[in-house]
């Protein structure tokens, strides 16, 4: 094509190449720039499903904590400093998103965010950075360094090693290698870039950011379990058939482990120097003779095999034999706190003393229904509540004594489609608009009826639509319908009572996101 003197049939030939190859060019810049763009939807989609993923984790450690304090408190306390940073970050980049597309007209149209000058104008300023350029790099490093700093404090055994170790390379700010020498970390990802490959590298940093939380999360919870879960935790607990034995008659109640499992058979158990067949639901099944009135020690050890080891878990526990019964046995039938709002079923007992010649105090919220011993408990305000109970020996003599209850609210339901999917859910929306919102709360042991009277509803580039009732109206309808594939709408604010208690004050119902899949 090149060299001598061409033809001017040859030059003509020449030139339609040259324009075919730039078109060639252009098509494939363009196909490029979409593929970034799809890229940042996917992304983006991703790393909604991983904020609802990690938040639920999140929610699991809290509980956790809540439970067993000595194990999770400090993990969950340092995970929350961590949710903290994370979400500052994630912020910060999305307001960062913004401020780059706010001159694009269509956000869809990847093709024409093919300039650089927004990019570039946004990060630099000639040779320099600009504050917002300056104020990103130093987000990263501050995110980077706070991050490393919490592991490392919560840092018990090696479960954080890599974690830091991947944390410091994705949020690394170093300057970048060259073939020639090196090049500053922003102007090198950066400088010179279509705005779409700029936004879409915005997403992957946020990615990474939901990517450490899941690992934290993971290392923190999965940690604690596999150490919880091995058989040298296992503690034993002595449950006595009755609270009092006795004088005279044969002790009768089984031995079982801290961490209760029917399907647990030991390899052997020794009590008292016997060894005991009667095996059931994974407890050892005892009866001897209750010994002398007073204090008496059960001594022996379950036996398991780990592996090619036998784990030997020491039993070391105490009873106590008398006369007559001493004491009130009180206890919750569904837990061991009562539920302000609904009414707790109780058992009210003492040991050797009949129904009838035990008398239950002054309690308010506290009455007797049919069934020996059966009360039902609807606790008003405060925090605790005691339970006072005397029962008339055979001897005339009273025995009194008492408990004190915690009192808890009833815990916040959630918004919910299809009567039990709550939290994010996926349907096309011509299902959506057709179903009743309801409210449950997950999990709780009393089984409420909660009545729903209206909610608002939030579709991407719509006005909030307010709702009176349980159903999509003419308005929120026409706003979803505008709703595209892989948007996220939003129902919240949703008005509840608890059916017959309408007087009690529910907590505030958590929200539900409908991701539309068509």
């Amino acid at each position: 094509m090149a060299g001598g003197k061409l033809s001017p049939r040859q030059k003509m030939i020449n030139l339609m190449y040259l324009v075919f190859i730039a078109m060639l060019a252009m098509n494939m810049s363009k196909q490029v720039l979409s593929a970034f763009g799809i890229m940042n939807e996917k992304l983006t989609e991703a790393n909604v499903s991983a904020d609802n993923k990690n938040g639920a984790t999140y929610a699991s450690l809290a509980t956790k904590a809540s439970d067993q304090p000595e194990k999770f408190s400090d993990l969950n306390k340092e995970a929350n400093n961590v949710k903290v940073l994370s979400q500052d970050f994630n912020a910060f980049i999305e307001t960062m998103k913004d401020e780059l597309t706010v001159k694009v007209e269509d956000k869809g149209n990847y093709e024409s965010m093919d300039g650089t000058d927004a990019g570039d104008t946004y990060f630099f300023k000639g040779e320099e950075y600009t504050e917002k350029g300056k104020a990103f790099v130093d987000k990263i490093n501050n995110f980077r360094t706070k991050v490393a700093g919490i592991l490392k404090k919560a840092q018990k055994k090696k479960e954080f090693t890599g974690i830091i170790s991947s944390l410091n390379t994705r949020f690394d700010t170093s300057d970048q290698k060259l073939e020639e020498g090196t090049q500053p970390w922003l102007k090198n990802r950066y400088e010179g870039f279509p705005l779409i490959t700029t936004v879409t590298n915005l997403s992957q940093i946020q990615a990474d950011i939901k990517t450490t939380e899941a690992e934290m999360l993971t290392a923190m919870v999965q940690g604690q379990l596999e150490s919880d879960v091995s058989m040298s935790n296992y503690t034993t607990i002595l449950i006595p058939e009755s609270p009092a034995t006795l004088q005279g008659a044969n002790f009768k109640g089984k031995i079982v482990l801290g961490r209760y499992d029917a399907s647990l058979k030991p390899t052997k158990v020794i009590v008292n120097g016997k060894e005991i067949t009667n095996i059931k639901d994974g407890g050892a099944i005892l009866e001897f003779p209750a010994g002398n009135v007073g204090e008496n020690e059960i001594k022996g050890e379950f036996i398991f095999k780990e592996g090619d080891s036998l784990i030997r878990l020491p039993i070391q526990s105490k009873y106590a034999v008398v006369a007559k019964p001493n004491s009130a046995v009180i206890s919750a039938d569904k837990m061991n706190i009562v539920y302000r709002g609904v009414q707790n079923p109780m058992t009210i007992s003492m040991p050797g003393v009949p129904d009838n010649s035990i008398t239950v105090g002054n309690t308010p919220g506290l009455r007797k229904v049919s069934g020996l011993g059966k009360y039902v408990m609807s606790p008003g305000k405060g925090k605790t509540v005691k339970i006072n109970v005397t029962g008339k020996m055979p001897d005339g003599t009273s025995v009194t004594s008492g408990q004190i209850f915690r009192i808890k609210s009833i815990p916040a339901p959630m918004a919910a489609v299809r009567g039990n999917q709550w939290g994010t859910v996926k349907m096309p929306k011509t299902s959506l608009q057709k179903m009743t919102i309801s409210a449950l709360i997950p999990d709780f042991e009393f089984d409420l009826k909660i009545n729903v009277s209206g909610f608002s509803v939030k579709v991407p580039g719509s006005p909030t639509v307010i709702i009176r009732g349980r159903k999509f109206n003419s308005a929120a309808i026409r706003a979803l319908g505008k709703a595209r594939k892989g948007d996220m709408i939003t129902i919240f604010d949703v008005k509840a009572s608890l059916a017959g208690n309408s007087g009690y004050y529910l907590r505030k119902v958590g929200g539900l996101n409908v991701q539309i899949t068509n």
